[in-house]
């Protein structure tokens, strides 16, 4: 009868537990013990399974995590840029390099400019320092703090997000960034409290996260367009976001040492061919919460299925061990 029970039991976990197909990205955890303010986290567009992240104060370096073990494989350290004040997002651009953005400042208008530094993918992920660029960014209404910065995949251009607990504002960059000169962001839309964003690999929509949820807007012509609450997992300190590189995910990061990542199924998606940086045309987007819910799930749209599928297991092993009780 134990082994009877044993193998059910068996069953109903493995039939429960969410998988995760060959050449996915699973989630993980990030185990580099020098990472303990993983602040943004961006999908490398040259080396598939790995992201980049960052602390919040630190030196100018980012951290190319590999997903499947969680270990750090790189060190860039960046030269030619300032000392960091407060580092909070990271973007992969179409063009090949990583924008970083040091755009906190968590005394709300203590710095009348802050800055995104720029450097080329390594093509070889090894410790190594690489040039960057430092571009100066003002907002056109005045300072602000602000934790997620992206680019664009079509367009390349660059878009802040402030952080404001009233809500706050999406910020467009100049169609190109200039390190002549400051880089005026110009208020476009609003949104709620926001620590970190990512745009779809198709462009055609715009992820914001912030601690207690997640919202998707579909983007047309550069402005935001409808918006859908999304299943987000409750996280230890919910601080950033990106989808996978072929668009059939996105992945929540949070702060604080062995932080994890968690990967929730983008719906609907069909995940590009191997190699390809973008999800299939028309399949942006993730995966909704339920109708009017507030979109603070723990952990993402699959974890109902598993909840009812171990329910139901725990049921069929109750029912198998009374009529074991009345044979016995």
């Amino acid at each position: 009868m134990r082994t009877s029970l044993g193998a059910a039991l068996a069953a109903v976990l493995l039939s429960a537990a969410p998988a995760t197909a060959a050449g996915e990205d699973g989630g993980f955890a990030i185990e580099d013990p020098r990472v303990t303010e993983s602040s943004g986290l961006a999908a490398s567009r040259a080396h598939p399974g790995v992201y980049w992240t960052h602390n919040d104060q630190d030196r100018p370096r980012v951290f190319a995590v590999d997903s499947r073990t969680g270990k750090t494989v790189a060190t860039v350290t960046f030269r030619g840029v300032g000392t960091p004040r407060d580092m909070e997002a990271i973007s992969v651009g179409a063009d090949g390099n990583v924008y970083v953005g040091d755009i906190g400042d968590n005394l709300d208008g203590s710095w009348d400019h802050v800055w995104i530094y720029r450097f080329p993918e390594p093509e070889r992920l090894r410790d190594q320092t690489v040039e960057a660029t430092q571009y100066t960014v003002r907002y056109a209404d005045g300072p602000r703090n602000a934790e997620a910065l992206m680019v664009h995949p079509t367009t390349g251009r660059v878009y802040i997000a402030s952080k404001h607990e009233d809500g706050g504002g999406l910020y467009e960059g100049p169609a190109r960034l200039s390190a002549g000169g400051p880089n005026v962001f110009r208020r476009i839309g609003e949104v709620p409290w926001v620590t970190d964003g990512a745009f779809s690999p198709d462009g055609d929509e715009l992820v914001l996260r912030g601690y207690f949820s997640a919202r998707a807007y579909a983007w047309k012509d550069g402005r935001l367009g409808a918006e859908k609450r999304l299943s987000a997992p409750i996280q230890r300190q919910s601080e950033s976001v990106t989808y996978t590189v072929d668009g059939s995910a996105l992945m929540y990061g949070s702060e604080g040492t062995n932080s994890e990542v968690a990967r929730v199924p983008v719906e609907g998606a069909r995940p590009a061919p191997s190699g390809g940086g973008s999800a299939a045309p028309g399949t942006s987007g993730a995966t909704p919460g339920p109708p009017g819910g507030s979109g603070d799930g723990g952990g993402g749209g699959g974890n109902t299925t598993v909840g009812v599928l171990v329910l139901a297991g725990a049921g069929a092993l109750v029912l198998l061990w009374r009529r074991g009780r009345r044979r016995g």
